[in-house]
């Protein structure tokens, strides 16, 4: 075992928690910005369709980002309905499920982390290095985590038009 290898094995841990501590912190109670709302619909839905437009002539895989899509819209309504919402004196808040959240974060982290691991593995081998759309599996971690966000995000623009529709009213 080489000591890039063994270097590896023990960065892997660190990386993770890292990436687990940092998505951790960004599911507690923030400030509702609209702009961010739109920047992550539209971030998250082109997540969903360039990676179509490239597996269009795979049908296994492009099923699976679509499965995964369903699968993460379903979450995402899922996880707007144990969302905390607050309109107060100071502007808008949102609290959204921290577990769900950080689980459907990891997952997408995980799978780019085995991918750099078989790529890794693959170093010196007349093997191809795997490509991130090559794989049904990581198609539908990525459908998954970024239909789930860009719901999320399109729930958000709902919440906050609503909001202003009430404000109107008044």
């Amino acid at each position: 075992m080489s000591i890039t290898t063994l270097a590896l094995i023990l960065l892997i841990p660190i990386l993770v928690w890292r990436i687990y501590s940092r998505l951790k912190s960004q599911m507690t109670r923030q400030r509702s910005i609209m702009s961010r709302h739109y920047t992550g619909l539209l971030v998250f839905c082109a997540m969903v369709l360039v990676p179509a437009a490239s597996v269009l002539d795979r049908p296994y895989a492009l099923v699976a980002l679509a499965g995964g899509a369903a699968m993460g819209i379903f979450l995402g309504v899922y996880g707007l309905r144990r969302t905390r919402f607050e309109a107060t004196d100071q502007g808008y808040y949102f609290t959204p499920s921290q577990r769900l959240g950080v689980l459907v974060g990891m997952v997408l982290v995980a799978r780019v982390i085995y991918l750099g691991i078989e790529i890794y593995m693959n170093q010196g081998s007349n093997q191809p290095n795997p490509r991130f759309t090559d794989s049904p599996l990581t198609m539908y971690c990525l459908g998954l985590t970024a239909a789930y966000f860009a719901t999320y995000s399109a729930g958000l623009v709902r919440w906050r038009r609503q909001k202003r529709k009430e404000i109107g009213d008044m």
